[in-house]
């Protein structure tokens, strides 16, 4: 017996990995995050599976169906949304597990950042203007902060920012980063990227606010910020395909 947590991916349903899908397909116990995983790849458990929407769960209710589980040798499809190991409340999961001596293994997934710059059809990282991307989120009602990990900290310098769970706190993100990134900083807020009802929203650090505000989003959506969104952003090629850049696999023509 084994807990499988699958990373369902971001939304579309053909964008779940071939390992996660046939995982789904093959456990008698699939429980799943409702509000969060599309129906069409729950769809695809078998006729004879118990299929569970965790939203109203609490962890102990969660791990008690885990456990009826294991009494009857049964695997478990975990299924959460996106990529498990990213927000995605393994960890204290796998705490019991181990607790409880049960085998587990992860699956995973396509995450919503990488949804995101895909439906906004731009690189993340580009040479001479960001490097580096800074995954994080903001305080609200879920857990606080370490120290070092507030936005005032990680907003320094020029990384790309992918904002979780924070659309209800765009006020703060855009007291916080106006000062070190500047108004004009471009921003994108994706909301349900890859979904049917996928929103885009573009704008900068002086007027985003607004026009979320204006289109009534209150969930469910990622905050991207950094000047690699702006597509008039001037910026050298890579070296990795120039003429005089030589590898291993292309090396220097005699």
């Amino acid at each position: 017996m084994t807990v499988h947590f699958i990373g369902a991916g971001p939304g579309a349903p053909d964008l779940i990995t071939l390992r996660a899908l046939n995982l789904i397909k093959a456990c008698p116990l699939v429980l799943y995050a409702g509000s969060l995983v599309p129906r069409e790849v729950i769809d695809q458990a078998s006729d004879g599976a118990l299929v569970i929407d965790t939203a109203p769960l609490n962890l102990d209710e969660i791990m008690a169906h885990i456990e009826a589980a294991q009494a009857n040798g049964q695997d478990v499809a975990r299924v959460h949304s996106g990529d498990p190991s990213l927000y995605g409340a393994i960890a204290e999961q796998i705490r019991r597990l181990k607790t409880l001596g049960i085998p587990y293994d992860i699956c995973p997934g396509v995450p919503a950042f990488a949804a995101a710059a895909a439906t906004l059809g731009t690189e993340l990282t580009l040479p001479d203007v960001s490097q580096t991307i800074i995954l994080t989120r903001t305080a609200v009602r879920a857990s606080a902060m370490p120290d070092g990990e507030d936005l005032e900290s990680l907003g320094k310098g020029s990384a790309t920012l992918a904002i979780h769970l924070s659309i209800t706190n765009l006020a703060h993100v855009e007291k916080v980063l106006t000062p070190l990134r500047g108004a004009d900083c471009p921003v994108a807020v994706i909301f349900r990227a890859s979904w049917p009802d996928e929103t885009i929203i573009r704008g900068t650090l002086a007027d985003i606010r607004a026009k979320v505000k204006a289109a009534g989003l209150t969930r469910t959506a990622l905050i991207l910020v950094g000047r690699v969104l702006d597509e008039e952003t001037a910026f050298t090629d890579s070296r990795l395909y120039a003429k005089d850049h030589t590898h291993v696999l292309r090396p220097a023509k005699v």
